[in-house]
């Protein structure tokens, strides 16, 4: 039973810039956030911080939003209005709960699509107690915080009631697989997000639900244990 997320990317001072922007923006926007393992918590380490999110907005703000089925489109609507002002509804309560609105939180309405559309969002100055880095929007709403050191970074990604997925940026290898097994989540994506095949279990931690789908993990739960004793002795004692 998976029951959605919470999911953190923890981004490293060594990782590759474009590429990771490119990564942390497919791991959120193109579904508007409509995904249950999308990476909606933004963990940058502080030496990198400004230069990302620089780099961040300038491709959020490409996005095009539209026809899901035109190849042209980046984003699609939100599934329906009650989910809609759902998430409008969060992106208000972010705004005065503190964090700063750094692009998008407009409802638009794309030339000659009819649909519920929101721009893609991204909130900095997030800390992790905020509603906004604590409960699940599932909407193109990105939340950015800061961390100084490896240790910082797994207490806040940590620090969350879900535990179904969460992406690692780093060039350094070692650190990234110690990493892995210190994080809270059922999937971890290393310098990618959303990779995926069928013979790999899927599943959560904590709130993000139990069991797994996929893999040998998956199939035992459509399998019944029976437990069948064949005697191998030549006599049976009389029972009284």
């Amino acid at each position: 039973m998976e029951l959605g997320g919470k999911s953190p990317q923890l981004v490293f001072d060594d990782a590759r810039l474009e590429d990771t922007v490119n990564g942390v923006c497919g791991g959120i926007f193109p579904p508007a956030g409509q995904s249950c393992i999308a990476g909606s918590r933004l963990l940058l380490q502080a030496g990198i911080y400004d230069t990302f999110v620089g780099k961040l907005l300038e491709v959020a703000a490409r996005a095009r939003l539209g026809d899901p089925n035109d190849a042209a489109t980046s984003i699609g609507p939100i599934a329906n209005r009650t989910h809609f002002e759902r998430v409008l509804g969060h992106i208000e309560r972010a705004k005065k709960s503190g964090a700063t609105l750094a692009c998008g939180g407009n409802a638009v309405n794309p030339d000659g699509v009819k649909g519920w559309f929101i721009e893609s969002t991204i909130f900095t100055g997030v800390t992790p107690q905020m509603p906004l880095a604590r409960e699940e929007i599932f909407g193109p709403v990105l939340a950015v915080m800061r961390f100084e050191t490896e240790e910082e970074a797994v207490e806040i990604a940590n620090d969350s009631s879900f535990g179904l997925a969460a992406g690692i940026w780093t060039e350094d290898h070692r650190r990234a697989l110690a990493l892995a097994n210190r994080l809270e989540a059922g999937t971890v994506y290393i310098n990618n997000y959303f990779d995926a095949c069928t013979q790999s279990p899927v599943g959560g931690y904590k709130q993000s639900g139990y069991g797994r789908e996929n893999g040998w993990e998956g199939m035992r739960n459509f399998l019944q244990t029976k437990s069948v004793w064949l005697s191998s002795a030549r006599q049976i004692a009389a029972p009284f």
